[in-house]
């Protein structure tokens, strides 16, 4: 993956931290707390926690010699959210990175004073993280995924790759991913493009399957999925399902394209997790998340996978050809 840029809202937090004098040796151990929504054995975990270690190490902070990294699993379980923050929390660690808005809210209801990097979070105000992008004021900061006009570009990108499009569920679960954020943000842009979008709010597979199915029985659909746990978890169903009924679908992760789906249109994730370490660096020097701005991408990446367009009869614009960044054959 190519390494992404990001923009701070206030220059204050994009000072560079000088290589030299890096974090000192001498100095008492420093303890970092990670959760994560998915499980410990998942490639993508695997991969943006290596590159979170990666960060934290160009700036001076190996594990096991000046910092220890206490990192919690969830496996994908909505009920381990609360008890694996509570469980961190004891720990008192200097921060904790946090991944999910689901988790970062479990994190705050434990501690309004440990200091909190959130990644994967679109709506960091809605969900009450943070007073202001430019002025947190609490007690966590960190990268903010998505703006909110970004369901308007997903449904737009599915209406230019599929035309004939008159209906597009947007799939998710309520209480892993902002939902009405993204809601919000499709329906707005919906008139203009002469959509209907329809909500669909799922928990588990068979909702998902159900929700899929039922879309189905109207000609000229799709699928918008924006990030969330849950639909995550049943990536492999979702694309499944999409492949068997011929539904054209826009994704806000990667891997969802190049595990077949048909399109995405978001950031790079292992970056954010690499970048994140420049937060947990600065706090661990003594700044507070009150004063650090919560930094938005200034790049986005599209994947196109041409088999699953060929598979599904859709000719891909030339335009949408142009402007990816990848193409999968």
């Amino acid at each position: 993956m190519k390494r992404r840029e990001f923009i701070t809202l206030l220059g204050g937090a994009a000072v560079a931290w000088p290589q030299a004098g890096r974090a000192q040796q001498g100095g008492r151990m420093r303890r970092v707390g990670v959760l994560v929504a998915f499980a410990e054995d998942d490639p993508e975990t695997k991969t943006r926690l290596a590159a979170f270690r990666q960060g934290l190490e160009r700036r001076g902070w190996a594990d096991g010699t000046n910092v220890r990294i206490d990192a919690r699993f969830a496996a994908g379980r909505v009920d381990q959210f609360q008890v694996l923050a509570k469980e961190l929390v004891a720990l008192q660690p200097d921060v904790i990175l946090a991944q999910t808005p689901p988790i970062t809210a479990a994190i705050q209801r434990e501690s309004r004073t440990v200091p909190i990097v959130f990644v994967s979070v679109s709506d960091p105000i809605g969900s009450g993280f943070v007073a202001s992008l430019a002025r947190p004021g609490g007690n966590a900061t960190g990268l903010l995924q998505f703006e909110t006009g970004i369901t308007g570009k997903w449904l737009a990108m599915l209406h230019e790759i599929a035309p004939r499009l008159a209906r597009a569920a947007l799939v998710g679960n309520p209480k892993t991913t902002a939902f009405d954020y993204f809601l919000r943000a499709a329906e707005a842009t919906a008139p203009s493009l002469t959509i209907e979008v329809v909500p669909s709010r799922v928990e588990t597979a068979a909702d998902i399957e159900r929700a899929i199915v039922a879309l189905s029985r109207v000609p000229n659909s799709g699928l918008l999925l924006p990030p969330d746990t849950t639909t995550v978890l049943h990536r492999d169903l979702i694309i499944a399902l999409a492949a068997r009924h011929r539904l054209p679908s826009v994704y806000s992760i990667r891997f969802f394209v190049t595990a077949g789906g048909l399109m995405s249109y978001g950031v790079d994730q292992v970056e954010f997790f690499r970048h994140a370490a420049s937060y947990v660096d600065r706090i661990l020097r003594g700044a507070k998340p009150a004063d650090l701005p919560v930094e938005a991408p200034t790049k986005y990446e599209t994947v196109l996978n041409l088999k699953t367009a060929k598979a599904l009869g859709i000719d891909v614009p030339p335009s949408l050809l142009v402007r990816a960044d990848e193409v999968i054959e």
